[in-house]
């Protein structure tokens, strides 16, 4: 067992050397200035020293940016260093993975719920280790709590207490997890010495008092194992394997014996280089002693779920002693070693994850090989890349999809807190509905007596609802409302798809085919209620095949100038005949239209609801022809118009929404009433299709001030011919 260190100016020579043993002259060079500025942190009483994690952290065989950033997150440094710095002097890898164990090293959410319950302790071990995106911060956070503990003897008991507790339910299991066994072990060994002492002494004692005999037997055993090998001509490795205090005592628990019984303190591994040499060398161990049946296993012919393989045997060895042997080739102890056989799974009980599998897999090699390159960039965390662990103002633990909204949250705790959730509090400070929750966050849900979600929340252009469990509770609570108040609102929510898209009038008929509904009130109702929404109505209207009456209810797209002759109209079937768009009402893809037959210009394309074709004479009607969109994309354009009260920022704030949709401006005009303080923004916009147009409607519509946004109708010049 190791003890509390406390570096001094007599021993830092000799560690720096340690720290830069094995590197190249330009990583020894990055350490040695990283232990430079580790030496000016100020010292803590009773708190772990960057130096001394490094060298924890060395005997690991770990990467030089790993060492730099052990040195360089002492918190004794906080005050004297800033990430700006670190990021300048020693490269971005560094910078973030100490951003990532300063935020590691902040975490305090253990607590006696978490002690309470089990799967809140899971949970807690999961929010670790999604809160960084380099797994290395995890393994460097587990060597300061390994210093911590070696420090705490000279604390007081109720705080080493609360420690070791912490340290057995969430860092060792960590440990475990990620396979770095020196750390688990003396995490637990360190843990169990200040929660059971006396049971730990007398322990100690005893395996101390019979050590060096245990020792003895265990040598004279391996050298008595390997020649009977070399006589039979195998070339096998045979060694002792060290067994631990609070292991130990866990079996002793198991099977309810005393120390002296159990008979792997005693134990033994042989490796080979086939498997038919395993079953050779189980053939030879079990003719030169006895053993005892019910401890045979044979994860070779039947491995473990999680692809472990090995012989286990017990035999009697001489003076009676029980010693535990396990054979297995090199390739099946590498497999193990390494962590690909995900030993915490069968330990803890856990699932299996492929993404788990990979980063243990990488973290081992690197902690073996100390590659650099490629094997760093499987270090991007991918164990929970699409989950994310938040707080409740309690300290519980929930599990959220990434993505996940306050509402979602509020859903997530009660479906009564998120009827009425109406503000949120992430850390202590208000968030957008809409704002995207991360892991480590503490999340407080604002309430109001009465329970009403809001409409908006289900469209889905505007990042209310990301979990499909909240948006069912959503939906069910609109289906729960009275019948004559989902019509209004359905009629309600109609006119505002109409206002939006500039459109005379939307007929019911097309969305009640499309929807498969029987009558005009079903349509209402479903989209009162939140059955159908604001985008599946703009999509059923553009993709129906509508007549006259009908097509005026359809929703605009934007478009690029137009190119005359071009195959993006058809006429009755027909494409590649001369045609150009009619300027007075500038139709776009997804509106109706209809060919005017003029003499020179070809075929002149309008909208079915243009004024002037409304209004076109009874004799000259004979001009008019069926025309569609062609198959192939096109760019329109299509003009909104947007008010709001003036405040600053907001114009930005519009064009930015615009860019974010990758929608081009092409014409902008800004008129601003100084008696009412609000402005008025007309934009000619490039857009592809008219569901666009209307996702993007909607997401100016909920900025800060906006009053009114809608596409704008050319006006219709009334006795002007087509």
């Amino acid at each position: 067992m190791k003890h509390s260190r406390i570096i001094s100016a007599d021993t830092e020579a000799d560690l720096c050397h340690e720290l830069i043993a094995g590197f190249d002259a330009r990583e020894a060079d990055a350490i040695q200035r990283a232990f430079a500025i580790a030496r000016r942190a100020r010292q803590q009483p009773c708190k772990p020293q960057g130096i001394a994690v490094a060298s924890t952290l060395s005997h690991l065989g770990v990467d030089a940016v790993t060492l730099q950033a052990a040195l360089l997150s002492d918190p004794g440094l906080r005050d004297i260093r800033r990430l700006d710095d670190i990021n300048n002097q020693f490269g971005d890898a560094v910078a973030n993975l100490v951003h990532n164990v300063d935020r590691l090293n902040t975490f305090n959410e253990y607590s006696q719920k978490v002690i309470a319950a089990p799967e809140q302790a899971e949970n807690l071990r999961r929010m670790l280790l999604a809160m960084v995106d380099d797994i290395r911060a995890v393994l460097i956070r587990l060597a300061y709590r390994v210093e911590r503990l070696r420090l705490l003897p000279k604390q007081d008991n109720a705080e080493g207490l609360y420690l070791a507790r912490e340290t057995m339910e969430i860092y060792a299991p960590l440990a475990n997890r990620l396979g770095v066994g020196h750390l688990k072990w003396e995490l637990e060994d360190l843990a169990f010495r200040l929660l059971e002492p006396r049971t730990y002494k007398n322990l100690a004692k005893g395996l101390a008092e019979n050590r060096l005999a245990r020792e003895k037997y265990i040598h004279d055993f391996v050298l008595k194992l390997q020649q009977e090998l070399d006589k039979q001509g195998i070339n096998a490795k045979v060694y002792g394997r060290p067994k631990h205090i609070y292991s130990i005592w866990r079996k002793m628990q198991r099977k309810k014996l005393d120390l002296h019984d159990l008979y792997d303190l005693l134990a033994v591994r042989v490796l080979v280089d086939k498997i038919p040499t395993c079953y050779t060398v189980l053939g030879l161990v079990h003719s030169l002693w006895t053993y005892v049946p019910r401890e045979f296993d044979d994860y070779i012919a039947n491995p473990k779920e999680n692809g472990y393989q090995s012989l286990h045997t017990v035999i009697v060895g001489p003076q009676g002693m029980k010693v535990e042997i396990q054979i297995r080739t090199t390739e099946m102890d590498n497999y193990a070693e390494l962590g690909v056989a995900a030993h915490w799974r069968y330990k803890e009980g856990g699932k299996y994850s492929a993404a788990m599998e990979k980063s243990i897999a990488s973290l081992r090699r690197l902690l073996e090989e100390r590659e650099d390159g490629n094997l760093l960039e499987d270090f991007r965390t991918e164990l929970y890349a699409d989950r994310i662990f938040v707080l409740t103002p309690q300290g519980d633990l929930k599990e959220l999809m990434k993505g996940a909204t306050p509402i979602d949250f509020a859903y997530a705790i009660h479906t009564e807190i998120g009827h009425r959730c109406r503000g949120a509090k992430v850390n202590g400070h208000i968030v957008p509905l809409n704002y995207q929750l991360q892991s480590g966050e503490q999340v407080e849900i604002l309430t109001s007596r009465e329970s009403r979600p809001n409409r908006s929340w289900l469209n889905p252009n505007l990042g209310y609802l990301n979990t499909p469990h909240a948006r069912g509770k959503v939906r069910h609570w609109f289906r729960k409302q009275d019948h004559e108040k989902n019509i209004r609102d359905g009629k309600a929510i109609l006119d505002r798809i109409r206002q939006h898209l500039g459109l005379q009038k939307i007929a019911l008929q097309q969305l009640r085919d499309s929807f498969r509904l029987a009558r005009d009130e079903d349509v209402l109702i479903a989209i009162g209620r939140a059955e159908i929404t604001s985008d599946q109505v703009i999509n059923a209207l553009e993709s129906g095949d509508w007549r006259e009456s009908e097509l005026t209810a359809l929703k605009p797209v934007r478009r690029s100038a137009p190119r005359s002759g071009s195959d993006q109209i058809t006429v009755q079937g027909v494409g590649n005949l001369l045609t150009s768009f009619a300027q007075c009402c500038k139709p776009v893809p997804g509106d109706a239209i209809i060919g005017y037959i003029t003499i020179g210009k070809g075929i002149v394309i309008h909208r079915q609801d243009c004024g002037n074709i409304l209004q076109l004479p009874e004799e000259k009607q004979d001009h008019l022809i069926d025309v569609n969109w062609g198959s192939e994309p096109c760019y329109s354009e299509a003009q909104i118009c947007v008010r709001a009260f003036d405040r600053r920022g907001l114009l930005n704030d519009i064009t930015q929404m615009i860019a974010n949709n990758r929608i081009n401006i092409l014409k902008a005009n800004t008129r601003f009433d100084r008696t009412e303080q609000t402005i008025t923004v007309t934009l000619t916009l490039e857009i592809v299709n008219i569901a666009q147009l209307g996702q993007l409607l909607d997401r100016i519509a909920q900025l800060r001030n906006v009053f009114e946004v809608r596409r704008v109708q050319a006006p219709g010049n009334a006795g002007q011919q087509p």
